[in-house]
């Protein structure tokens, strides 16, 4: 049986302290709080598909994929927004397992397409993209405009 799973609500607890690593290895302030509800809604909405590996007392990895649609390929595609392994844990191939199970999910979706992005100096990541296929996209720059909200 395998270790990677979809997540469901009981993986909460855990999920929160694997999802506020993630940010801190981001330079975010670490916010626990803020993580659970997050996580909440994602597993209330079912607006991401969330996979975790656990082959042990509980999850030590995820990968977590948005749903996007594509005008130009008229198809989705998914977003790989996040992934992460944590440090006790590194160093098995458990991100390397994420990754598939996310292709191999998408494939079983119809899913043609995944594309990420990543941090120009975070060197590991990007060498396990690329082990596993993953190009580069030079076709397209990527531009961010942050907008002033206020969350209630």
């Amino acid at each position: 049986m395998s270790p990677i799973r979809l997540a469901s609500s009981s993986d909460l607890e855990a999920l929160t302290v694997l999802l506020d690593g993630y940010r801190v290895f981001y330079q975010q302030k670490s916010d626990t709080a803020a993580c659970r509800t997050f996580l909440h809604e994602r597993l209330q909405r079912g607006d991401s598909h969330l996979l975790v590996h656990d082959d042990g007392p509980g999850p030590d990895g995820f990968v977590q994929l948005y749903p996007v649609l594509s005008t130009v390929s008229l198809a989705s595609r998914w977003l790989l927004n996040d992934l992460f392994v944590a440090p006790d844990a590194r160093g098995r191939g458990i991100g390397r397992s994420l990754m598939q199970a996310a292709a191999d999910l998408a494939l079983e979706q119809g899913v043609p397409a995944l594309m990420l992005r990543t941090q120009i100096h975070n060197h590991a990541a990007k060498a396990l993209y690329e082990s596993l296929g993953w190009q580069t996209n030079s076709d397209f720059d990527t531009y961010m405009l942050t907008l002033p909200v206020t969350r209630p």
